[in-house]
């Protein structure tokens, strides 16, 4: 017999609790139980930007569990994930939100995250709580690190890239977050190189970079790139150090979308995390864009062992001998060819952090080996890097086992790419600047080890976590 809903009957009480109606299984709830001791101290930190006069604010501790709750599900749009928080019975539950409390206005929303969440840096604060929780609880080893960048579109039009002398701001344009926070970075990167101001301005030989191409107008600290998919854009470098042990990220970086910044940005996540977290990592795995020579010198020179391949560009393919046939004698100074002839240099860095070295012109005229040396030059050159010896120790390090082993780790952060864009719906950013971005980064950072956490302590069955 067919079953018919009857609606004329409705029941004047209830008896309804969000605790018995969320599952005890649910992501939300097994995060909570993490959550709950990182946002202990949330108040205490922001109370200095909050008025001690005036209406009670929206409690901020229940707007970050929000934004929590929209990385972790894709919800990145304010307007949506109110929308969302107030239809979700286990948002509801994780917020802390009755069934009769108000959700904050998106409007609201939105100010308090691009002003006191920025100038507080709560959403730094609070990711590195995570990962002194992460720590507490022994999933952080701390003794291979690994690092890598991955581009994220920009909000910014691919199509409406301008020349930097195209550019003239308006008064309007100026008044805009992006365009403002560009324009002070400008002026302050401007007195750092004024050797007038007391600021020095001597800046490293080979360091000056020439200015780009193209620049949104809407969003200019973006970097114009192909990086990503092989398609001209837009966009942030997304920066993650982690720890190969359970692939749990110490820190997050954004940059834009350059190899140079990426490579800077790792010196400065290194260097922090030693400082907040007494965490000096034995080696370090990252791929060939890391394997210059000033970079290798440094990780080197702090102790670390590059688990890193040498970014190389002396082999030769014309038949000639490459750079690595000649024997390099430390103690002399000098370089030995195949035919037993030495090239000697004047010791002069040349712009490019390197060091000349000659053979001699008459040896090598009568050498019976010229056609194959240098059949179109006089006598032999062999350029050295001044960092040749941290390049040397990386090239030992890439025949061992080990660094096949790190190889293979280093894929564990490439996964936390591709995770944070097919689980989360990461793939373009809302936020324009670079602080939008650091903020955004963080926040999906924040995510991501709080899922992994939970998923190591307390085994949560996998979820799809994108709607």
């Amino acid at each position: 017999m067919m079953g018919r809903q009857d609606r004329d009957q409705g029941q004047l009480f209830y008896e309804f609790s969000l605790e018995e109606v969320v599952p005890k299984d649910h992501l939300l709830r097994r995060m909570n139980v993490f959550v709950a001791g990182v946002l202990a101290d949330v108040h205490q930190h922001l109370k200095p930007f909050y008025s001690d006069i005036g209406r009670p604010s929206v409690d901020p501790e229940l707007m970050i569990r929000m934004l929590i709750v929209g990385y972790c599900h894709g919800i990145r749009h304010e307007r949506r994930l109110c929308e969302e928080v107030k239809l979700h019975l286990a948002y509801r539950w994780f917020c802390k939100l009755a069934l009769d409390d108000r959700v904050p206005h998106h409007s609201t929303f939105s100010i308090n995250r691009l002003e006191r969440f920025r100038e507080s840096d709560i959403l730094r604060h609070i990711f590195e709580r995570v990962v002194a929780a992460c720590m507490e609880h022994g999933l952080i080893k701390g003794e291979g690190f690994a690092i890598d960048a991955s581009v994220m579109e920009a909000n910014a039009s691919r199509y409406h890239g301008k020349a930097p002398d195209e550019l003239d701001w308006t008064d309007a344009q100026r008044q805009k977050r992006a365009v403002a926070e560009y324009l002070a970075a400008l002026k302050a990167e401007d007195r750092r190189n004024d050797p007038g101001d007391g600021l020095g301005g001597e800046s490293e030989p080979g360091s000056a970079r020439k200015p780009p191409k193209v620049i949104s107008p809407s969003d200019p600290s973006s970097a114009w790139t192909a990086k990503a998919n092989k398609r001209v854009l837009f966009g942030y470098g997304l920066n993650y150090l982690i720890d190969v042990e359970h692939a749990i990220i110490v820190d997050v970086e954004a940059t834009p979308a350059r190899t140079y910044d990426e490579v800077a940005a790792t010196r400065t996540m290194l260097e922090r995390t030693r400082q907040r977290f007494g965490l000096s990592p034995r080696r370090l795995a990252a791929d060939t864009a890391y394997g210059t020579g000033r970079f290798l010198a440094f990780v080197t020179e702090a102790g670390i062992i590059p688990h890193i391949p040498v970014w190389d560009m002396s082999k030769r393919d014309d038949g000639t001998f490459s750079r690595s046939e000649f024997r390099f004698d430390r103690r002399r100074n000098v370089y030995i060819c195949p035919a037993g002839e030495t090239l000697t240099t004047s010791g002069r860095v040349n712009s490019d952090h390197a060091i000349r070295y000659f053979a001699s012109v008459p040896r090598c005229r009568e050498c019976l080996l010229k056609q194959r040396c240098c059949p179109n030059m006089p006598s032999r050159r062999i350029v050295r890097d001044v960092n040749e010896t941290a390049r040397d120790i990386a090239r030992r390090k890439m025949k061992t086992k080990a660094f096949l082993k790190s190889r293979n780790q280093r894929k564990r952060v490439e996964m936390r790419f591709a995770h944070l864009k097919t689980h989360h719906g990461f793939e373009r950013l809302r936020l324009r600047g670079l602080s939008g971005a650091r903020d955004e980064f963080h926040l999906a950072a924040i995510v991501q080890n709080l899922k992994a956490m939970t998923l190591r302590l307390l085994g949560v069955p996998p979820q799809p976590a994108y709607a």
